[in-house]
C-alpha cells in the first residue's frame, strides 16, 4: 500500500500531523506512506523515520500533480482540504479521504461568539480521516527530530545552561503575543534564568526584556536558528509561549508548558497542548474574545485585555513549583 499525506501549511497545523503519519506507517505493515508540504515548512518532517519520502509543493500546481501521479498512490489522506487539494484529488483519481474543517462552525462561533466548535483535538480530527484504514490513534505525543548534535555551552552562557525556563515570546502576529511589560513582570517573578526566544522580529522586544532584569535575561531571539532554538526548548526546565509553532513543537519532548493564549482561542482551533503531561493554558474568558482565528496586527477595540488582564500569579507558580 502506498499512501499520500497532504497538509501544505502552517507550522502548528504541520505538527500535529505527526501522529497520524506515525500511525500509519506502524499500524500497516508494509505501507509506504509519503508526505507533501510546502517547502518552507519541509523541515518539520527532516529526520523523521515514519515517511518515506518527502514531496514538495511546486509553483505549478500541475507539476505538482504529475509528480503525484508519477508515484501511482493507493490513496491520498488530505489533511488540508482547501481547492488546491480538490483539484490535486480530482485531477489525479486517487481514492481519498478528508480532514473535515467545520468551517461554518468555526465562522458562526467565531462571528457571534458561540461554542459551536465540538472540544476535540485536531490531531484526533485528522485521525478521522484514516479510520477507514482501521489505523487507530496510539495516543501519543506529537513528533519532532532535532536536525543536528547541539551542545548547551555553545549556546548559553554558563549562567542559563541549568534549571533555565525558556519563554517564547514571538508570535507571528501581535494579538497573540503579550506587551513587554507584561512579560518582564513574569520573567521578575520566575526563580531561575529565563531563556527569551524567538525571531528577528521580537529581538528587540528581548533587547528591552533584557535592559530591563539584566543578567537573569539571555535574549536568543534572532540569534538561535529554528533547530538551535527547538534544542534549547527540550532541554529546559519550563516552557512558557504563545500561541505560535515553537511553542506546539515544544509538546514533543513533553516539558511542563504555560500555554498562554490571547487573542485566539484554542477550543476554537483545536490546538491546546497535546499528550503533555503538565500543562498550564493561561487564558481569561471575554465578551470579545477571540477575536480572530489566527490573530490580528492591533486589537480591534484597543484594550488588549485578553493579554493584559492574565492573571500573573498562576503562571508564576505553576513554573516556581
Amino acid at each position: 500500500m502506498k499512501i499520500l499525506v497532504i497538509r501544505f501549511s502552517s507550522m502548528g497545523d504541520i505538527i500535529y500531523t505527526t501522529p497520524v503519519v506515525r500511525c500509519l506507517k506502524k499500524q500497516l505493515p508494509g505501507a509506504e506512506v509519503h508526505f507533501i508540504t510546502k517547502p518552507a515548512f519541509k523541515y518539520i518532517y527532516d529526520n523523521n523515520p515514519y515517511i518515506d519520502k518527502l514531496l514538495l509543493l511546486k509553483p505549478e500546481l500541475s507539476a505538482t500533480i504529475k509528480d503525484i501521479k508519477a508515484e501511482q498512490y493507493d490513496y491520498i489522506i488530505d489533511l488540508h482540504n482547501n481547492l488546491r487539494t480538490a483539484l490535486i484529488k480530482l485531477r489525479t483519481g486517487i481514492k481519498s479521504s478528508t480532514y473535515k474543517k467545520q468551517t461554518i462552525r468555526k465562522w458562526l462561533s467565531l462571528k457571534f461568539n458561540l461554542k459551536l466548535v465540538p472540544q476535540v483535538h485536531l490531531v484526533d480530527r485528522y485521525m478521522k480521516a484514516v479510520q477507514f484504514l482501521d489505523v487507530k490513534n496510539d495516543d501519543q505525543p506529537i513528533d519532532y527530530y532535532i536536525k543536528a548534535d547541539h551542545q548547551l555551552d555553545k549556546l548559553l552562557p554558563l549562567s542559563h545552561q541549568q534549571n533555565y525556563v525558556a519563554f517564547i515570546i514571538g508570535a507571528t502576529h501581535f494579538t497573540k503575543r503579550m506587551p513587554n511589560e507584561k512579560i518582564i513582570n513574569l520573567c521578575s517573578e520566575i526563580n531561575a534564568p529565563v531563556v527569551l526566544l524567538g525571531g528577528n522580529d521580537v529581538k528587540d522586544n528581548g533587547d528591552i526584556i533584557k535592559l530591563t532584569l539584566g543578567d537573569k535575561i539571555y535574549n536568543a531571539c534572532g540569534i538561535t536558528s529554528l533547530d538551535e532554538s527547538v534544542y534549547l526548548v527540550s532541554k529546559a526546565s519550563k516552557v512558557i509561549g504563545f500561541d505560535t509553532g515553537l511553542t506546539h513543537i515544544a509538546e514533543a519532548f513533553d516539558r511542563p508548558i504555560v500555554s498562554v493564549w490571547g487573542g485566539t482561542a484554542p477550543e476554537l482551533l483545536g490546538v491546546q497542548p497535546y499528550k503533555v503531561k503538565n500543562v498550564l493554558v493561561a487564558e481569561i474568558e471575554l465578551p470579545c474574545r477571540p477575536c480572530s482565528k489566527f490573530g490580528l496586527a492591533t486589537c480591534p477595540l484597543g484594550h488588549f485585555k485578553c493579554m493584559n488582564d492574565i492573571p500573573e500569579t498562576e503562571i508564576t507558580e505553576f513554573v516556581n513549583r
